[in-house]
């Protein structure tokens, strides 16, 4: 039976992440989690390791510790059918003012990590010509315009571009890969404890800061998206035959991709004539 697949689902301690993991629990799913703790993963899901349930401490910036969770997992469930790849987290700041440091971490937790999981997973697909690959991005992953999120939202492109790629790759092999866009849902990831901010602020970035403030103070407990509708929508499309490409939940996530595409389709018509006029036939 359909709810008898095996699901790997990475960041599962909160945020969309814990709901699709105790929804699938309790639709009666076989499950493989992670988080970088046991105890605070148990603890979220409020269940400790069972027939249907394997809880994993894994740190995906670590190939090794991804690679030791996904044969965990296979030795408990024989297969992996569905992998959703949520781990990650936000971080707020101009360009300029985020450091090296502090830019490449979020690409390795974000972006890196992610490819470790795939790279570790896509085996047991290809041996069986079967899997669902589903890597959670961000409207920002779409649309990058605010002010004091370029480099989280470069990190949500990223995302998105590796999953285009892999879908080209992986569909003759009868695997799928779905980038997901959440708009904004009310989970903790607006929360203080998840907001990383930049060591060195530059006060000439004045909208930028009013940005995050506004994110933390304003927006934070109050966002439209209801993650558990989220979360259903999310088992519902992994249930069907065939998975979008891209897949945008929430209706502010509509609209500002629906923004982003008539700016771009507006930029592309004003200079059309300079456009075409590269080639050398022209």
């Amino acid at each position: 039976m359909d709810n008898k697949k095996v699901w790997f689902v990475t960041g599962a301690s909160k945020g969309l992440g814990l709901s699709l993991v105790k929804q699938l629990l309790s639709a009666g799913y076989n499950v493989a989690a992670t988080s970088r703790t046991v105890d605070s993963l148990s603890k979220a899901v409020e269940s400790e390791e069972s027939e249907n349930f394997l809880p994993l401490e894994v740190s995906i910036t670590s190939e090794q510790s991804v690679k030791d969770a996904v044969s965990k997992t296979i030795e408990k469930f024989g297969t992996i059918d569905v992998l959703v790849n949520n781990a990650g987290y936000g971080l707020f700041g101009s360009v300029e003012e985020l450091s090296d440091e502090e830019s490449r971490q979020n690409f390795d937790i974000n972006v890196f990590g992610s490819l470790n999981v795939i790279r570790q997973t896509l085996p047991y697909m290809r041996a069986k010509r079967s899997g669902k690959i589903f890597n959670i991005s961000s409207v920002g992953g779409f649309r990058a315009d605010f002010p004091g999120a370029g480099i989280y939202c470069s990190t949500k492109f990223a995302v998105a571009g590796f999953t285009e790629g892999l879908a080209s790759e992986v569909k003759e092999l009868g695997i799928s890969a779905t980038v997901v866009y959440p708009g904004y849902f009310r989970t903790d990831f607006l929360s203080s404890e998840s907001m990383v901010v930049p060591k060195n602020a530059i006060d000439d970035y004045a909208t930028a800061r009013a940005s995050v403030l506004a994110h933390e103070k304003e927006i934070a407990g109050n966002q439209p998206g209801d993650p558990e509708k989220a979360i259903a929508v999310l088992i519902k499309i992994a249930s069907e035959e065939n998975t979008p490409v891209h897949l945008f939940l929430g209706k502010d996530a509509y609209e500002m991709a629906q923004g982003k595409i008539e700016i771009v389709s507006k930029d592309l018509e004003a200079y059309k004539s300079l456009t075409i006029s590269t080639d050398f036939d022209s």
